[in-house]
Parts: structure tokens; sequence; C-alpha cells
């Protein structure tokens, strides 16, 4: 007899806030804008629809991607799709910086996500899911590229974390 286990999963928590934001300014601008042109006397049914398909352009941009995990893997979910990367069987992994600094992790079939390092900062689940993976491609020998990039990344969010409990505590 087989039993179902249920499957531990770590999520972004801020994403519900993020998400709300989104729709939030998507439909205020919306709103405006079919206001601004029906004060102006120029709202016709065309015009409406280029507003309402506008304001869902804004909502898609600044909709924020998606992150999950779980034992081997990290999902990021866009409008479009759901992207998986199976962590404990990474191959490379590339940190971008500039304007939005991303990580981009690519596992040995191929497979590859680009994340918000803040992402990982801000839960600590998260982070501790994709460590535990790294840590099994390092023991597997899949992980040959970038290593360094998320031991300093895990430096980085320790740092965080124990100057937010220290705050947090009173003792800084």
């Amino acid at each position: 007899m087989r039993h179902n286990r249920p499957v531990i999963q770590a999520g972004d928590r801020h994403w519900r806030g993020s998400a709300r934001l989104a729709v939030s300014c998507a439909l205020l601008f919306c709103a405006m804008s079919l206001l601004v042109d029906w004060d102006a006397g120029s709202l016709t049914p065309l015009r409406a629809l280029l507003w309402v398909t506008m304001s869902a352009a804004v909502c898609v941009v600044l909709l924020p991607q998606r992150v999950s995990a779980g034992p081997g893997w990290v999902a990021v979910r866009t409008p479009w799709r759901r992207h998986v990367v199976r962590t404990d069987g990474l191959a490379a992994v590339r940190q971008y910086e500039g304007v939005s600094s991303h990580l981009v992790l690519r596992d040995v079939h191929g497979h590859s996500v680009e994340l918000d390092p803040r992402v990982l900062a801000a839960n600590p689940l998260l982070w501790h899911e994709l460590d535990t993976g790294v840590r099994r491609s390092l023991e597997r020998g899949t992980l040959r590229q970038g290593a360094d990039v998320l031991d300093r990344l895990g430096r980085r969010i320790d740092d965080e974390t124990a100057r937010a409990v220290l705050r947090e505590s009173g003792l800084s």
C-alpha cells in the first residue's frame, strides 16, 4: 500500500501583497484614464477598450513572478507559464547585476529559471530549499559553475537575517 505524503512547499510570503498592489495600480490607471477621457468628451467604446487593454498590460508588467520551492526543485510562475528547475541537479548558476539583479539557475536537464535574489533573502524557507538542493548538486558533482555566487548570496542573506534579529531584539 502506497501512502501519499503531503508535499511541503515553500512560497514567497510577500507575493499576494505585491500582486494586490499591481492589480490596484492597473485598476487605478484604468479608472483615471477612463475618467479623464470621459471628462474631455472623447470617450468612445473603442477608446474605452484601448484603456482597458492598456490597463491589463500595466497589470501584467507589474505582476511579480511567483516563486515556490520544494524538496529538490524551484519553480517560477509568470502570467504565461511555469518554469521548474531541479535544484538537486543544478549545472550552473549565474547572477546578473544591474538595474534588476537576477539569478539564473540551470539544471542538468536543460531547464532554467530566472529569479530575483531579494525574494530568497525575504523568504528563508525558499532559501533553505534552494541551499539544500545546491548542497546535493555539489555532492553529486553536477554543479560546475556558480557555487561561489550562491555562497556569497548565502552569506549576504545570513548577515541580513542576523542584523534583523539583532534589530528586533533591541541589541543593535
